[in-house]
């Protein structure tokens, strides 16, 4: 496994940019969580695993952040500070540049309203804090490596 180094907000020597989206970042996930220890635990593990990861820690900043990163999968928590995450993942669905990336929701939300809305808004998986690591991975895997659906959550 190749480990790259996570990548900050601004360009480094080397960092790889996407011309045709005007100079954003080539991101593989954008983390959208306001708790400091999730989203530096998620970094950390998402990071180590191989994958670019930008971060954000709002809703507002997480619409900017895919503009920025183009990300190639959004890891999406529900109850975020400026925008929530439920209208995230909306302007995400209706923008044509995003319509189709692969969002996943992480949320302590776990009722059934909270999973039937996400799936309304054609999140393609669900999964409740707290989780395990490996569950994270493996979602993240199968929706960057598979046909971008999570079978067992969809």
């Amino acid at each position: 496994m190749v480990v790259r180094p996570c990548r900050g907000p601004f360009p480094k020597p080397g960092d790889e940019v996407d011309q045709a989206f005007g100079g954003a970042l080539m991101t593989d996930i954008l983390i959208v969580e306001d708790e400091p220890a999730i989203l530096e635990s998620l970094e950390f593990i998402l990071t180590r695993c191989g994958w670019k990861v930008g971060v954000a820690r709002d809703g507002e900043a997480a619409l900017e952040a895919a503009y920025k990163y183009r990300p190639r999968m959004v890891l999406l928590d529900i109850m975020l500070p400026k925008k929530g995450g439920f209208d995230v993942l909306k302007t995400l669905r209706s923008d044509e540049v995003f319509g189709s990336i692969a969002v996943l929701i992480l949320t302590a939300r776990g009722q059934q309203y909270d999973r039937k809305a996400a799936m309304d808004l054609k999140a393609d998986g669900f999964i409740t804090k707290p989780f395990a690591n490996d569950e994270v991975v493996s979602a993240v895997r199968e929706l960057l490596e598979g046909d971008g659906r999570l079978a067992a959550h969809a």
